[in-house]
Formats: structure tokens, C-alpha cells, sequence
């Protein structure tokens, strides 16, 4: 809708509401937001192009952004340099190496998750390796970081070709340890593990792994940052997940294949199973929920071989009542005490939507896991669940649609009295980029971080190309905080970690928020601190209104060095009116008569592009005629 006034001259504005302080703006000097944000009113003045009024809400827009963060902000590590390229070794797979790489894979149309097990990082999700295409030719981004993950002190960051770890301690604070060669092909995996036990490695007591397609690369990391080539391996089918469980390196794919590195007899071991869907870890025991509507599990520590052929020993734990497809898993010990020995309880989601919590007693260890409660609350297939001390969470596929309910135990074990009870539904929206130019899949997982015992979080990442992040309680997915990057770069992936606290009596161990940029570099993030200010409002310094009031006593001057002088009046500034098009949209760099016009309520109409300027050249001789001529009646004309 535009106004029409009856001599000819006619007014379009965009938005009414943000066009009122600007005309009061016009007439009086005096900027009155009410209520209406800084940035989006900077936009319009400068699609207006009234350059005194940018320049004061920007400085108003920048009131709360700084080069060094916020409270939160912990640290910076630049952006790391590349590596010498690697020199090409053969694969050490046994039996079922296959030469070369795997083409094309037919995969079943299942739909895929992961519920990441704490202290691991996002080593894999059976999710959407599969439909993430291999780079053979040059790669895109070379520089921006796909992948972050930690263990204790430590974090491997994966770009395209290479990978590094860093290492912190509270005298010398984050250094950089080791950098692995740079390779041919593009990472699609990282694991870490940062505490070898038993000594398996000699004087190396780190490793880190990464894979893309069907190889796996193994590196052990001496205590001088120096690092060796343990192996390359191949699991024949692309690798969707990768992590450690103890000292052994696990491989899965969702096509039911199974990779396990033994530390000890340094033997690689490939193994057929049921199609997997999702996996967790507990102690030394791997969890797979199978595509039959089947959980099993694999000892990796004790790495039992069948006599027959030497095979991985996969027991079946539990079989789904209607035998849907187990796509989320979540392993919860109980503490092991003397006099109720260990009790395990498992929830887990299925295809149908179905989430279901079953329960090993120590007395009933030989009849296996019984099942304790049923939820029928989702109507898409369970992407991501987790079962904690106090909350159990569920995650489905309907725009990461999530129920929660509270957990009721009794001496740590979970109880029926009064038993779970609805706690809360919300929605963590996140997009993802179809081009992979918003980072790696495993990279940008939303969670749910942190400890079993403790609160957890969600990191949402509402579009890709961003440069912030919302922290929520994973419980009731109320806001922790938000982030930003102090860069203003993209976020391509994004981990939280708990490191150790120092050696000092009372010390605990801290939560951090790592974020992977687009420029290669990693921003921290204090999460513990932001879980202890949630909820509390602290004003401290000028608000954005009480700065524009101050902002009107000087004018502003590209160098951002104020001018105490009184403000020269609008009146006497006029240069010629200039029209530019972006999107046929014009800016005009114009300063206007002191002049304004009553408020109305109007839209823009599509004009072309010379229509635009004709309209807006009368623009100035409307608001000069109109606060004379207010008994005069305008026309409302509708564009379609």
C-alpha cells in the first residue's frame, strides 16, 4: 500500500513501525527506538541513506560486541598452517583388505542416529555419511575447520586434509602438540583418546585417528608432541562412526560392518553384524542398535574371538517387541555399590517413534534386561535419545522435535514411584547446508553434551552460515546463552568439553563450549560459568536508549571520534538525491529537510526500478507540504 496525496506527490515506506523513529528523527534530531531493535533500524536508515542516524546506531549496535568477547569468551587459537603432504603407505587391513578405493556403497533406506556417549566427542553419526559426497578433486574450504572433538586436556581439530591437537595446562594454557601430515582425501571422522591405559603404546600415551571413506588412519603421539603412523586400515564400506572405547579404536558403518583396533595385540579385526542404525558405550562394552529390532553387544576390551572362525564374539541383549529398528541408544551404570551390585538401564528409540527404558538387575543377569517403561509420544522415527541421573530426553525426526521427562530414583536406581513424568516439549531447529559448505555432518551434531550426572545442553546452530550459537538445558530447553563469534566468522562445528581442573585442592573440572570456524580458527567458550549466571539480569553501563540520548549532543564522524560541538541543523545540509540498486531497491544518500508527516500505516509495493526513484524524487516535496495540508485527504492506492 502506498499514499497518494492529491497534488501528485507520493510517499512508499517499507515498515511503519520502523519508519516512525526515523521521521521523528528528521524532524527533531531526537532518536526514540521504543522498543524496536537497533540492527533492524540501522538497516532501514540506511536503505533511507540518512548517514548521522547509521553512524549513531551502530555504535549502539556494537555496544555489546567486542573484538575479545563477552564474559564468556576463554580463548583463541589461530588458524593452523598445512602440513607437508604424506607419503603414500598401503593399507594394513588383513584378510579383508580391499585395494584402492571403495566405490559407490548401496545402502538400505533406514534412517540413522547416534547418541554420543560423554568424553568421546562427535566421533561418528550413522546419520548422513553416507550422502556426503567424497572430494577427489580440489577441495573446497581447505581451510575451515569440519570437525572438534576432546578427551581430558585435550582437542584434535579436523580440517580437510589434516589434523591437529592442542593441549592445555593451567601454567602455559592451550599449545599446539602435533599435526599430521596432509593427506589425499578429504576427513570425514576424528577420535582422540588422550589416556592410553597400561601402557599398550610404550612412552606414547595419546592417539588420534581419523577416516574418510573406507580407510582409517591411526597416529600414536609421543609425550614431545612428536607422532608415528600406527597403521592404515580399511573397513571396506565408508566409515560412519569413529571412536575409542578404552584402548581400542571402533569403526562401524550402518551396512553392519564393525572395525576394532586392539591395542595390545596391535590386530585389526573386521566384522559382519545386523545392519547397524546406532551405538553407544559402556565401560568396556560396545552397544549396537540393529536395523532387526535387536541390541547387541561386543566386549571390545576383552576382544573375545569365536574358536570356530575367529570372530568378533556379538551377543543379542535384548530384541524390540515389535522388532522395529533400535535408531538411538542410551547406556546408563548405575554406581556399582557392595550390596545391589550393578544395575544397567537402556533407553532406546525406535523407527515407529516408539521410546522404551529397559533394566538388568544384578540378580537377574542370566535372563537379561526387562523391560520397564514404554512412551508413545513421537510420530517420527527416534533420532537421538538420552538416558541421565535426573531426565530422560528424546529426540525425533520431526525438526529435532524433543520431549523430556524426569527420572524418579531410589538409592541411584530408577524407580516406578511415582515413576517418570512429562516435563517438557520443545524444538531445537537446525539447518544444514546442502552444499557442505556449512561444515561436516559429525561436526555440528546438536547434542545433548555433558555428563549423565550433570545438566546437559543442546548447541543449537539455527542456519549454517552463522556466527552464532544458543546453549539450552537439554532438559527443558530453556536458554543458557548465546555465543558469537568475536571474528564475525562462520561456525562450521562445535563441540563441548569438560576439562580437567588443575591439581590444586578444590579444583573441578571446567565446561567449555569449542567452536570451529570457517577461517580455520577455534574460539572457547566458558560453559560453567554461563550455567551459574543463567537467569540473572545484571545491567551494567548505558543502555542502548540512554546512549542515543548522550549520542544526541554531538555529531558522529566516520573516524568515530566524537564532535562536542552542537549539531549543525539538518536544515542546512543538502546534497544531491542518488539512487542505487541492489535488488531494485535504492539507497539514497540524502540529508532531508527538518520537516516529517503524521504517521500512517503502508507497504511497499513491488516497483521496478525507474518507477523507484520517480516515486521517491517526490518523496522530500511530500513530507514538506504534507504537515501544512493535514486536512487534505489521501488515497489509498493497493499494488498488485
Amino acid at each position: 500500500i502506498i499514499l497518494i496525496y492529491e497534488t501528485g506527490a507520493i510517499f512508499i515506506d517499507r515498515d511503519p513501525s520502523l519508519f516512525a523513529p526515523i521521521l521523528n528523527f528528521l524532524r527533531t534530531k531526537e532518536l526514540h527506538p521504543r522498543s524496536i531493535e537497533v540492527h533492524l533500524l540501522m538497516h532501514e536508515a540506511e536503505f533511507y541513506g540518512i548517514t548521522p542516524l547509521v553512524r549513531k546506531l551502530q555504535l549502539c549496535d556494537e555496544l555489546d560486541r567486542s573484538s575479545c568477547g563477552n564474559v564468556l569468551f576463554n580463548g583463541y587459537l589461530p588458524p593452523a598452517v598445512y602440513p607437508v603432504k604424506r607419503r603414500n603407505r598401503h593399507s594394513v587391513a588383513g584378510p579383508q583388505f580391499m585395494g584402492g578405493r571403495a566405490g559407490p556403497v548401496e545402502r538400505a533406506p533406514v534412517r540413522r542416529s547416534n547418541t554420543m556417549p560423554p568424553n568421546l566427542g562427535n566421533a561418528g553419526i550413522l546419520s548422513k555419511a553416507a550422502t556426503e559426497e567424497k572430494v577427489t578433486g580440489p577441495v573446497s574450504d581447505p581451510g575451515m575447520v569440519r570437525i572438534v572433538c576432546g578427551h581430558h586436556n585435550w582437542i584434535a581439530v579436523a580440517y580437510a586434509q589434516f589434523v591437529v591437537c592442542y593441549r592445555v595446562k593451567e601454567s602455559t594454557g592451550w599449545q599446539q602438540v602435533f599435526t599430521s601430515p596432509r593427506l589425499d582425501w578429504v576427513i570425514d571422522r576424528v577420535a582422540l583418546n588422550a589416556k592410553v591405559m597400561g601402557g599398550s603404546l610404550g612412552d606414547n600415551d595419546k592417539m588420534v585417528a581419523v577416516a574418510s571413506g573406507t580407510e582409517i588412519i591411526l597416529w600414536a603421539i609421543c609425550p614431545d608432541g612428536n607422532g608415528s603412523e600406527i597403521g592404515v586400515f580399511s573397513l571396506n564400506v565408508p566409515v560412519e562412526a569413529l571412536f575409542f572405547v578404552g584402548n581400542q579404536l571402533i569403526a562401524t558403518s550402518h551396512t553392519g560392518k564393525v572395525g576394532v583396533w586392539n591395542a595390545v595385540t596391535k590386530h585389526w579385526q573386521n566384522q559382519d553384524v545386523v545392519p547397524i542404525n546406532s551405538y553407544d558405550t559402556a565401560g568396556s562394552f560396545l552397544i549396537l542398535g540393529c536395523n532387526n529390532g535387536s541390541i547387541y553387544y561386543i566386549d571390545v576390551q576383552k576382544f573375545p574371538l569365536r574358536m570356530k572362525d575367529n570372530d568378533l564374539l556379538v551377543t543379542e541383549l535384548y530384541r524390540d517387541p515389535t522388532e522395529d529398528a533400535i535408531t538411538a541408544l542410551s547406556v546408563y551404570l548405575t554406581p556399582k555399590t557392595s550390596d545391589s551390585g550393578n544395575w544397567i538401564e537402556i533407553a532406546y528409540g525406535t523407527s515407529s517413534g516408539t521410546v522404551r527404558v529397559i533394566v538388568q538387575h544384578p540378580e537377574t543377569v542370566g535372563s537379561g534386561p526387562q523391560l520397564f517403561q514404554t512412551f508413545s509420544v513421537h510420530r517420527s522415527p527416534v533420532t537421538k535419545i538420552m538416558l541421565s541421573e535426573k531426565h530422560l530426553i528424546s529426540v525425533c525426526a520431526d525438526n529435532n522435535h524433543v520431549r523430556t521427562w524426569t527420572v524418579t530414583r531410589f538409592r541411584g536406581m530408577i524407580s516406578t514411584q511415582p515413576g517418570s513424568t512429562p516435563l517438557t516439549s520443545f524444538k531445537i531447529l537446525s539447518l544444514d547446508d546442502i552444499d557442505g559448505h556449512g561444515g561436516c555432518a559429525a561436526g555440528t551434531e546438536i547434542g545433548p553434551y555433558g555428563e549423565r550426572d550433570e545438566q546437559q545442553v543442546f548447541i543449537q546452530r539455527v542456519v549454517p552460515d552463522t556466527d552464532k550459537l544458543y546453549v539450552r538445558l537439554s532438559s527443558n530447553g530453556k536458554r543458557v546463552c548465546e555465543v558469537r563469534s568475536v571474528d564475525g566468522t562462520s561456525i562450521t562445528a562445535f563441540v563441548v568439553h569438560e576439562c580437567e581442573g588443575s591439581s590444586r585442592i578444590g579444583s573441578r573440572p571446567r565446561r567449555y563450549l569449542f567452536s570451529g570456524h570457517s577461517n580455520g580458527s577455534i574460539q572457547m567458550w566458558d560453559l560453567t560459568t554461563a550455567m551459574e549466571i543463567a537467569g540473572k539480569v545484571d545491567i551494567k553501563g548505558p543502555t542502548e536508549e540512554e546512549l542515543l540520548e548522550l549520542l544526541d549532543q554531538c555529531d558522529l564522524a566516520l573516524t568515530r571520534t566524537p564532535d562536542m560541538s552542537p549539531a549543525a541543523s539538518l536544515t542546512h545540509s543538502s546534497r544531491n538525491s542518488m539512487c542505487r540498486y541492489t535488488h531494485l531497491r535504492p539507497h539514497a544518500d540524502q540529508s532531508l529537510q527538518n520537516r516529517g508527516m503524521k504517521n500512517h500505516r503502508y507497504r511497499t509495493g513491488f516497483l521496478s526500478s525507474e518507477t523507484y526513484c520517480s516515486l521517491y524524487s517526490k518523496y522530500v516535496f511530500f513530507l514538506t507540504q504534507l504537515m501544512s495540508r493535514t486536512h487534505d485527504i489521501l488515497v489509498l492506492v493497493s499494488l498488485t
